[in-house]
């Protein structure tokens, strides 16, 4: 597949975005995080969603803040989502993707939750993940009483949350205590080697190499160059695609996680495993959110939303009694 070399002209602009790789540094995420909960966090701009904030006690006895969002209008036996925002793993809080709940509960009514994970610069790997998988059993555990069918429960993120959705994947098959009908990782974050030819020396707008490494770093820890680094860490080093749901996923193609996410495409498709592609033209990471009005964020807003439609018609994973 010939990539472009060059931004696609309805994306061009905004210094600020061009500036953030540059930028980009532990103490940023520290204080991007302060801010977003002091803005916008606990908060529900949407008059077609209903908001709920819960919070799960983790085994150490803190608690994991999770927030459920659901249509207004009440709705029995829908799909329940684990949702996992993005941000490098250092930043963001779920109320970020607030226009991603509007659109897949209108699509088709779902009960949403969104865990307020642990973010690198507070707590390396794995506590992110752990978070997930949390709030994902708690799904499993709690959905019915939510108006969830138990048998379509699904996983999605963007960035680095597309990155958890594949690693919680492989977690949740591997572990077969909640089964997972389908995954939906956007443009992933998923390999901490950064040797493809789209991760090297990428100078993008919003995200690049240079802000990629300092990200990973972050993330992985005192596991930092380990020769050891688990695949639920960075999922691109697993060996065994096997067995995991059915996907979706779009990505740009001047942007890092380019070529790691269409091999993770290639890889599902060698295990059998239905997966829907859309790689976009001169398109930075995180496109669609950056310039969520533009028509080529649009068209890849309505592929994902089209196959989440499908998905919801068509994959069904029936729970493990245990």
């Amino acid at each position: 597949m010939t990539r472009s070399n060059e931004i696609a002209a309805e994306l061009r602009g905004n210094v600020l975005f061009k500036l953030f790789p540059y930028l980009y540094s532990k103490n940023l995420s520290k204080m991007a995080n302060r801010f977003l909960y002091s803005s916008i966090g606990s908060q529900v701009k949407s008059p077609t969603l209903r908001y709920e904030e819960r919070f799960i006690p983790r085994a150490d006895g803190s608690q994991l803040r999770i927030c459920i969002y659901r249509s207004k209008q009440v709705s029995e036996n829908v799909p329940g989502i684990v949702w996992l925002h993005g941000g490098g793993y250092s930043m963001g809080i779920p109320e970020l993707d607030e226009r991603t709940y509007e659109a897949l509960i209108a699509a088709n009514p779902c009960v949403i939750v969104a865990p307020d994970y642990r973010r690198s610069v507070d707590a390396p790997y794995p506590a992110a993940l752990d978070d997930c998988y949390l709030a994902l059993k708690w799904l499993k555990e709690n959905g019915e009483s939510l108006g969830c069918r138990l048998d379509q429960l699904m996983v999605g993120g963007n960035s680095a949350g597309g990155g958890l959705t594949v690693a919680l994947t492989m977690l949740a098959r591997d572990k077969q205590e909640v089964s997972i009908a389908y995954q939906m990782p956007l443009y992933p974050m998923l390999d901490d080697r950064m040797q493809t030819a789209s991760a090297k020396d990428n100078h993008a707008p919003v995200w690049n190499s240079r802000a990629n490494r300092i990200a990973w770093d972050l993330y992985l820890g005192k596991l930092k160059n380990s020769p050891e680094i688990p695949s639920y860490a960075a999922p691109a080093r697993s060996k065994d695609y096997t067995g995991l749901p059915p996907a979706v996923t779009y990505v740009g193609d001047i942007e890092p996680f380019y070529d790691e996410t269409l091999q993770y495409v290639n890889q599902l498709k060698a295990a059998s495993i239905p997966v829907a592609l859309k790689v976009f033209s001169g398109a930075y990471h995180g496109f669609s959110q950056v310039k969520p009005d533009a028509a080529i964020s649009e068209e890849a807003f309505d592929f994902f939303i089209e196959n989440y439609i499908y998905a919801c018609k068509h994959y069904f994973a029936k729970q493990v009694k245990r």
